[in-house]
């Protein structure tokens, strides 16, 4: 193995790429489901709410090939994280995989009857299949800043000590909240750029509202960050390329301590001003009915976001708020180097053919849905 790619450079590679593939999951599935939180709000009526359906329900199951990409690539480069996420939020995890098959099941049988009712409890369902995750994502990353309640047993088996309710802090929720805000404004600029009137305008104007929640809860997320959140430090030196032992290290918490990689590298601030920025122009561009270019700086309010997150979190993948001094790092929780190697080969032969696939998919259904074609079609006059 060449200096490029020891076993250190492996490991910040590997954190890198599941920052992409959240990234992309973010991108592609989050307008779906931020859509599918406001489609009943943006949509009066049945007709105008299968326009707004027809937006994403060709595309949402491709999009979540990302969800299952960064899945696969925390199992096969990170598994003790994968082990001990599973271990420690097992209900709330569950209950993201609940609300995303109602997803499905909302689009199969939501025409099957005609019944207003019948209609009904889908929309619900499907409401709920996008909001759910949309919030719980949050509360879940915002919870890494909080630390996790795990530790690990004599056989270096990990032991969760919480429940659901004890990630319910009120900085957690309001990860929750920005969230959510966030995949709300990026599926309703989606839906601006893909349906036409009257739903466009009224997505326009749940996504300029969606924008600057978002601004609001990211900008008091930092503030609480660096006021009110002791932040995980590693003392002492580190071995970048030594064997994974979550137990080796010794963690000191530091209030504000979360922020301190802003500090040691000035270029990780570009992360959360594009975010930031990001937002304040879609909120503008929606206004100015500039749609196209509004999607693309939600695009970059997503990446920036997840940067911003990763940035801060840096070594740490999930810190132990029970047990510092046994958090999971990108240097002590990784697989071996010829399994780092290995799947890097395969990302390296398929990511390219997802990207690719997703182009060619959004380049075949591009066009807007109107309501004209709508009646046309279906025999509506």
């Amino acid at each position: 193995m060449n200096d490029f790619l020891d076993y250190a450079a492996l490991r910040v590679l590997w954190w890198l790429l599941v920052g992409v593939l959240l990234i992309g999951f973010a991108i592609t599935d989050g307008f779906d489901l931020g859509l599918g939180a406001t489609f009943r709000v943006v949509g009066r009526d049945d007709l105008e709410r299968r326009a707004l359906l027809e937006a994403i329900e060709p595309v949402w199951e491709g999009n979540q090939v990302w969800f299952v990409l960064g899945g696969g690539a925390v199992f096969a480069a990170w598994p003790l994280v994968y082990a001990t996420s599973f271990s420690g939020l097992y209900l709330a995890m569950f209950l993201v995989l609940v609300a995303l098959i109602l997803r499905p099941v909302g689009f199969a049988y939501r025409d099957k009857l005609r019944g207003e009712r019948w209609r009904a409890v889908w929309d619900a369902a499907l409401t709920l299949g996008g909001t759910v995750p949309a919030l719980l994502f949050g509360v879940a990353f915002a919870n890494l800043f909080l630390g996790l309640p795990f530790h690990f047993d004599d056989l270096h088996r990990p032991v969760g000590s919480g429940g659901l309710f004890s990630l319910l802090h009120p900085f957690a929720l309001l990860g929750g909240v920005m969230s959510l805000a966030m995949l709300v404004m990026h599926g309703n600029a989606y839906a601006a750029l893909k349906v036409g009137e009257p739903m466009a305008s009224r997505a326009r104007a749940v996504g300029v509202i969606a924008a600057l929640a978002y601004l609001a809860a990211f900008v008091a997320g930092g503030v609480w960050l660096q006021h009110g959140i002791g932040g995980f430090r590693i003392v002492g030196a580190v071995d970048h390329g030594g064997p994974s032992d979550p137990t080796a290290k010794i963690v000191a918490v530091v209030t504000g301590g979360w922020l301190r990689n802003f500090s040691l590298w000035p270029w990780m601030w570009l992360a959360p001003a594009g975010a930031a920025l990001g937002a304040v122009a879609t909120a503008a561009l929606l206004n100015l009915r500039r749609a196209g270019a509004a999607f693309a700086t939600s695009c970059l309010v997503q990446a920036g976001t997840i940067l911003t997150a990763g940035f801060s979190l840096f070594p740490f993948m999930m810190p132990s708020s029970t047990h510092p001094n046994q958090s999971l790092t990108v240097w002590d929780a990784s697989s071996s180097a010829k399994t780092l190697l290995l799947m890097l080969g395969a990302v390296a032969v398929f990511l390219p053919i997802v990207l690719a696939y997703t182009v060619w998919v959004f380049r075949v259904l591009k066009g807007k849905i109107t309501l004209e074609a709508l009646r046309d079609r279906e025999g509506h006059y």
